[in-house]
Parts: C-alpha cells; sequence; structure tokens
C-alpha cells in the first residue's frame, strides 16, 4: 500500500515487482483493500499556485448555535466554495478549520467577509497564512 500511496499510477506488474508478489496477486489485494475501502480513490496532485491560486491560508470558523441541520448546511456552504481544497470539522474552541487558495489576499478578504463571516450561524473567524505546504507521500504503517 506504501508504493502504490507513492505512485498510484505504477503499474500493477511494477507494483507486484517492488512488493515480492505476483502480479495476479497484488491485483487481488489491491482488489480487496479497494473493496474494505482502505485505499478510498487514486487523486492526482495539484499545485494551486500553478492554477493561479498562490495565496493559501488556514481558516478556523467557530458557529453561534450548534444544532445538526445548521451544520450540514454550513458545511456544504463551504465545501461548494471554489476556494476550499480542504474542510475538517474539529473539536476545541473553534468548529472549523477550512483550508482555501485564492489569487491574492484581496480575494482571500473577500471571502472571509462576504462568504463566511456574512453567514448568521459564524460566530468568530480566525485566518491564518500558509507560508508552505510539505506533504508526507504516504501514510507509513505504524
Amino acid at each position: 500500500m506504501l508504493e502504490l500511496q507513492k505512485n498510484a499510477r505504477i503499474s500493477n506488474k511494477d507494483l507486484a515487482a517492488l512488493v515480492g508478489l505476483s502480479p495476479s496477486s497484488c491485483l487481488e489485494r489491491v482488489r480487496r483493500l479497494r473493496e474494505r475501502e482502505v485505499l478510498t480513490g487514486f487523486h492526482a496532485a495539484v499545485d494551486p499556485a500553478l492554477l493561479g491560486r498562490p495565496t493559501q491560508a488556514l481558516i478556523s470558523i467557530r458557529l453561534q448555535v450548534h444544532h445538526r441541520n445548521l451544520i450540514a448546511d454550513f458545511h456544504q456552504h463551504v465545501l461548494r466554495l471554489p476556494e476550499s481544497i480542504a474542510v475538517f470539522h474539529v473539536t476545541g474552541s473553534d468548529d472549523y478549520l477550512v483550508h482555501v487558495a485564492v489569487p491574492d489576499t484581496e480575494r482571500l478578504r473577500t471571502l472571509v467577509l462576504d462568504d463566511l463571516t456574512a453567514r448568521p450561524e459564524v460566530e468568530h473567524v480566525e485566518t491564518r497564512l500558509i507560508f508552505q505546504v510539505v506533504r508526507k507521500p504516504a501514510i507509513e504503517p505504524l
């Protein structure tokens, strides 16, 4: 699974050779991982800066009320924003942490004021600019 995380486009034959299995056994193991939903998808990594969105931020959001329907509506609203990269429903003093990518700080300001703080269920918003994003290539076994 580690090798597949590092390169989701690897051929079954090459994956089998890397992990020391026959191609048919390797194919069967990958199929079972997909059935058990251990593997949830295969993704292409995209650099937001090369798409004209070099400014990234983490936005902490605290809601005024915590009714299930309001939380679901807010969650869907944030997911529909084209600037959203990831949405985390979290514990602690804030309810959500939203990772966004925008063209510049003016668009970030507009996003916060018009799309987030203007919503009646939002009590508090705090924005942190991201200087650098470094992702691990794979989740390693413990």
